[in-house]
């Protein structure tokens, strides 16, 4: 697996979709597997984990506590989690969800700390509810290592909240090959604001939820063409992994089959 700085692996495991004992229950979460999976992707260098308080229900955060945290020294991984403060009903809810996180995931500090999902409307309420300021004063009490926002929208939206807030240290990005000059992502373009600014990105939606994972046949045969031994996948997380600027990018991991080949394809 590709070294990044700061011992983060450019392949992420992003913890949105896990693995289910019950598929109608989505806080039943299958733990034995999670192990495996885990297992697999720490034997093979991966470091950077990234959940949420809303994922599952925050079931996900729960899990990787058992799967994870208690299985692992604390300097094996790396962790992330991320705030939806737009979501919440009041400030004090909002700035709850860090020190309920931490006890979640059962660790004192949290690497990589995100406000989860910028844009628009909801940029405001972090701002109403005083989030900046919140999560500032967390990294200086040392609950927090980095501090850093996710969004899903364009570059002039990145562009200002870059200009807003200087003291980021990253940004999570939706990037991917399809997305790359789409004029609704502009994957490209967020990808040189980001660098204008100098922050480095964690790429989230590198195969675009699935989508370049199956591809039509015709669309495929000049890939397989070329490599007949690699996967569709890997040529999603090959263009991400080689961009400047670029921390770790997520793949979001279901089966110990998906994390077994997402890490073979590193």
């Amino acid at each position: 697996m590709t070294a990044s700085y700061e011992g983060v692996a450019k392949l992420g495991f992003g913890a949105m979709r896990l693995p289910l004992a019950d598929p109608d229950d989505v806080t039943a979460i299958d733990i034995e597997q999670l192990k495996a999976m885990m297992d697999e992707f720490i034997a093979k260098g991966g470091t950077y984990v990234d959940t949420a308080f809303v994922y599952h229900n925050g079931a996900s955060e729960t899990a990787l506590r058992e799967a994870l945290v208690e299985r692992y020294p604390r300097d094996a991984y790396t962790l992330a989690t991320k705030c939806l403060a737009w979501a919440c009903p009041t400030k004090e809810e909002a700035q709850a969800c860090l020190p309920t996180s931490l006890e979640r995931l059962g660790v004192d500090y949290i690497d990589y700390y995100l406000l989860h999902n910028l844009g628009g409307a909801r940029t405001a309420k972090f701002d109403e509810y005083d989030m900046w300021n919140y999560v500032a004063k967390a990294k200086a009490d040392g609950l927090v290592r980095h501090v850093g926002f996710s969004m899903h929208d364009g570059p002039e939206t990145l562009e200002e909240i870059l200009t807003a807030h200087p003291e980021v240290d990253f940004v999570q990005l939706q990037v991917n090959y399809l997305d790359w000059e789409s004029p609704v992502a502009q994957s490209r373009r967020c990808m040189e604001v980001a660098a204008e600014h100098d922050v480095p990105v964690i790429i989230m939606e590198p195969a675009r939820g699935g989508m370049l994972v199956n591809l039509a046949d015709r669309v495929a045969a000049p890939l397989v063409a070329c490599s007949p031994e690699k996967s569709l996948a890997s040529w999603a997380y090959r263009f991400c992994y080689n961009l400047p600027g670029v921390l770790t990018v997520l793949s979001g991991m279901s089966t110990i089959d998906q994390a077994r080949q997402n890490i073979a394809d590193v």
